[in-house]
């Protein structure tokens, strides 16, 4: 913990945070000596940069730091990993930086996943008064940096029985019920089973066998929100197994998940007025004599057959079943995110999630959500027309398009036909890692749309 919801006191190192517009104003208004220090050293405000300023006796007097905006949400992101050990206070001045952000920037700017390497020094500390507000930015950067410590676990230590471990404790933090259909047991669960979850997984070893992992929390006289998240632990590609560099980060896979669990978090942790269905299939893309093989077909949960055109196209197999069996329940919103296409990374890099769903007012909305609060995603088509791609000349639908066109759109409609057109669904195609550093979000696991979706769903169904 990089932040205390204290009141400052006098001993604090005080933080004079800057923009470039403010710092002209701000630089004459300060004592001489200070401003020659901050001149000679070629400090202009600029954003993520700070100066320690002397003072008389030679010992820190203050930080100067430039930031992007008061209320910028990853404002201080990168003084945790940069200022010396000590605590902090925030400065009064002209650029007050707001308590959501700032709890949660700064407390993002020291995330370090430490399970193997631990951190080298001690990182310093930041002072905020308590409120709602800091309080808030502490629970987004909590359920983020979880998020972010699944993804960066390698797959040896998290596979699909410890993802299901995750779950069900978080499901005992918030009183919430847990179960998990395992293995054989897919087969044979009522209403059709989870054929499909089952297909792809079955041929990992027994102590990593496929899953369906649940969570239910809630009040029945609530809306239902189901949240549904692409748990493959690793993913060879099966088969169709993947080259050393694309195998290199699917430890990732399971992306998804970990960012529908870090959601879920939010949603229990604020206690929004729904009745939260949080489902997981999680599964290991392994090979063995028993593997799903190119050319199979699998009847699925919701009673559609699919070919299997590609066994390195194994999520949106494995959401089938999940996404029929929410659809069941008939739930006033249905999310799924999952890491689910190379193309839609091709078409939007790494740090743009996209969007599908059917209500273009709402894709539209929620990307302008996105832009405000620096939290992205980007509205895709879901094109009718490119559904013949994926139409099967021996089953209901393939796995995989015709040709490499359009990919991440085809794979979005392959979902589609498990989510009933009446309910609202929407879907999103993540990279759940950042492949280049920024302040606050190191090289690894990452959390996208979080906040943005929590936003939506605070606007939807009140808190």
């Amino acid at each position: 913990m990089t932040i205390q919801l204290k009141k400052p006191v006098a001993s604090c190192t005080p933080i004079v945070t800057v923009t470039r517009d403010s710092y002209a104003g701000q630089l004459a208004a300060a004592p001489e000596t200070t401003r020659r220090w901050l001149q000679a050293n070629g400090f202009n405000g600029a954003p993520d940069t700070h100066l320690l300023v002397p003072g008389a006796d030679g010992a820190i007097a203050a930080a100067w730091a430039g930031v992007r905006g008061a209320d910028h949400p990853w404002a201080l992101a990168a003084l945790p990993r940069s200022l010396p050990s000590g605590k902090y206070r925030l400065a009064e001045g002209p650029v007050a930086i707001a308590a959501e952000a700032a709890a949660m920037s700064w407390e993002l700017g020291g995330y370090q996943f430490d399970l193997y390497k631990p951190a080298k020094r001690e990182l310093p500390v930041l002072m905020l008064p308590p409120g709602a507000d800091a309080e808030r930015g502490l629970l987004q950067a909590h359920a983020m940096a979880s998020t972010r410590d699944l993804v960066n676990t390698p797959a040896e230590h998290m596979g699909p029985a410890e993802l299901a471990q995750a779950v069900q404790m978080v499901a005992r933090q918030h009183g919430a019920k847990f179960r998990q259909v395992v293995g054989d047991a897919l087969l044979k669960a009522p209403g059709g089973g989870f054929p499909a979850i089952h297909a792809v997984g079955r041929a990992a070893e027994a102590r990593r066998a496929p899953r369906l992992i649940e969570l239910n929390w809630g009040q029945p006289q609530h809306p239902r929100l189901c949240i549904v998240g692409k748990g493959v632990c690793f993913d060879s590609g099966g088969l169709n197994i993947k080259g050393g560099e694309g195998m290199r980060l699917m430890k990732k896979d399971m992306g998804g998940a970990a960012n529908a669990l870090g959601l879920a978090q939010m949603v229990m942790t604020l206690k929004l007025p729904v009745r939260l269905q949080l489902l997981i299939p999680a599964v290991e893309n392994a090979i063995a004599g028993n593997a799903f093989r190119p050319g199979d077909v699998f009847k699925t949960r919701a009673g559609l057959h699919i070919e299997i055109g590609n066994t390195d196209a194994e999520g949106r197999v494995i959401l089938c079943d999940a996404l029929a069996y929410g659809a069941e329940s008939k739930p006033a919103l249905m999310i799924d995110m999952a890491t689910l296409t190379g193309a839609a990374r091709v078409a939007l890099g790494a740090q743009l999630p996209a969007l599908f769903t059917r209500d273009l007012v709402l894709g539209r909305e929620l990307v302008d959500t996105g832009l405000a609060l620096h939290d992205p995603l980007w509205h895709m088509p879901l094109w009718a027309d490119y559904h013949r791609s994926i139409e099967s000349d021996i089953a209901d639908i393939v796995n995989t398009g015709r040709n490499g066109l359009g990919g991440a759109i085809t794979a979005a409609l392959f979902l589609a036909d498990f989510v009933p057109d009446s309910l609202p669904w929407l879907h999103l195609d993540l990279f759940a890692w950042n492949d280049t550093p920024r302040p606050g979000r190191p090289v690894g696991g990452e959390a996208q749309t979080l906040r943005t979706l929590l936003r939506y769903l605070e606007s939807r169904f009140g808190g």
